[in-house]
C-alpha cells in the first residue's frame, strides 16, 4: 500500500511539472532592438506609434515579439555600446530612431535588418544606396527635419521682420551639424537676415547659450533639429520663456510644452511607418526591397497662449497657414 501511494504521489508531482517543462522548451520570441538617440521620457509617443505600426503588421510586444529598448539620452557616444548590447541579445531586427542611432546601427552590422527614422537625407548620410532601392540591410523613413531649417528661418523672419540678428541653437555633437549650418547660412544670405550660431551640447551649455542670447538681445531664436534638444525640451522651453522672444522648434511637442511655434513633419507617423516596415521584415521581406518612405505632410503649430504671454502678435498670414493653434 505504501509503495502504491508513493507511486501515485510521484506521478501527481510529475504531471504538475509537465506544463512548466513544456513552457520552458518553447522557443524564445524574436527580439526587436529599439535603439533611440533621445530619452525614454521624450520618446513615449513615438515609441507607442512604433508599436502601433508593429501591431498593424501582426506583431504585439510580449505576445509574438519582444521589444528591447535602449535610449542614448542625447549622448551620442553611448550609441555604439547600446547597439553592441542589442546585438548580444540576438536581435532579429533593429529599429534605429534618429540620425545618430541610424549611423551607429549601420556601422555595427551588415547582416541584421535595420529600419531607421532619420531627419537627414538617408542617401547623403550613407545609410542607403538610393531611396527606391536601398540595397543592403537598411531601409526606413525619411522624416525631413534637417532640410526644413530654411522654412523655420523664414517663419521667424515673418514674425520678427525687424530682428537685427536671429540666434540659431545647434548641437556641435550632432552628426548633421555641417548640413544644418550650410543650409541656414545659405537661407540667411538669401533672406538678407544676419544669424548667429550658438553651440550647445549639454545642459550647462544650453543655460550658457540662452544667457548669451539674453545679453546680446537677439531678436528671435531658431532651435535646430536634434534628438538631444528634443530630450531637453522642458529645459529649452523654460529658458526660451526667460529670453522673452519668439522661438521656433522642429517638433510639435515643443509647442505643446509651451513653446511658441513648431514646424516639421509628423514624427509619430514616421515611427508608425517604421513599425510596419519592421513587421514586414519579420515576415520575410528584405530591407533592400523596401523603398525608403518619405513623409510629405508638414505641420505648423502655434501656441497663442505663449504668444500673448510674450506680447507677440502673430501675423494673420502665419495664423492662416497654421495646422493647429493652441489657445
Amino acid at each position: 500500500m505504501t509503495t502504491r501511494r508513493t507511486f501515485i504521489t510521484l506521478l501527481g508531482s510529475g504531471a504538475a511539472a509537465w506544463p512548466i517543462a513544456a513552457r520552458a522548451q518553447q522557443p524564445a520570441l524574436p527580439v526587436i532592438g529599439f535603439l533611440n538617440s533621445g530619452s525614454a521620457q521624450a520618446q513615449v509617443l513615438v515609441a507607442a506609434a512604433f508599436r502601433q505600426g508593429l501591431n498593424e503588421a501582426g506583431f504585439v510586444d510580449g505576445r509574438n515579439v519582444t521589444i528591447e529598448s535602449r535610449f542614448a539620452d542625447g549622448q551620442y557616444d553611448r550609441l555604439d555600446g547600446l547597439m553592441a548590447d542589442l546585438l548580444g541579445r540576438h536581435a532579429a531586427a533593429i529599429m534605429a530612431g534618429g540620425p545618430p542611432a541610424a549611423r551607429a546601427a549601420k556601422a555595427a552590422t551588415s547582416n541584421i535588418p535595420i529600419v531607421f527614422t532619420s531627419g537627414d537625407d538617408p542617401v547623403n548620410a550613407g545609410l542607403v544606396a538610393s531611396m527606391n532601392r536601398p540595397g543592403g540591410n537598411v531601409t526606413g523613413v525619411h522624416i525631413l527635419f534637417t532640410e526644413l531649417e530654411t522654412k523655420k528661418l523664414g517663419l521667424l523672419r515673418e514674425l520678427m521682420p525687424q530682428a537685427a540678428v536671429i540666434a540659431v541653437l545647434l548641437n556641435p555633437n550632432f552628426p548633421s551639424i555641417g548640413t544644418q549650418t550650410r543650409e541656414l547660412q545659405s537661407a540667411a544670405h538669401a533672406l538678407g537676415q544676419p544669424i548667429q550660431i550658438f553651440p550647445a551640447g549639454s545642459e550647462r551649455e544650453l543655460d550658457a547659450a540662452f544667457e548669451s542670447m539674453r545679453q546680446l538681445r537677439v531678436g528671435a531664436v531658431l532651435v535646430g533639429a536634434d534628438p538631444f534638444f528634443a530630450s531637453r525640451r522642458t529645459q529649452i522651453v523654460t529658458l526660451a520663456a526667460r529670453h522673452s522672444g519668439p522661438v521656433v522648434y522642429e517638433q510639435r511637442a515643443f509647442a505643446e510644452a509651451g513653446g511658441l511655434m513648431s514646424y516639421g513633419t509628423d514624427i509619430a507617423e514616421g515611427y508608425r511607418q517604421a513599425g510596419r516596415y519592421t513587421g514586414r521584415i519579420l515576415k520575410g521581406e528584405k530591407p533592400a526591397d523596401l523603398p525608403v518612405v518619405q513623409l510629405s505632410k508638414f505641420e505648423l503649430v502655434i501656441n497663442l497662449k505663449t504668444a500673448k504671454a510674450l506680447g507677440i502678435t502673430v501675423p494673420a498670414g502665419v495664423l492662416a497657414i497654421a495646422d493647429e493653434v493652441i489657445e
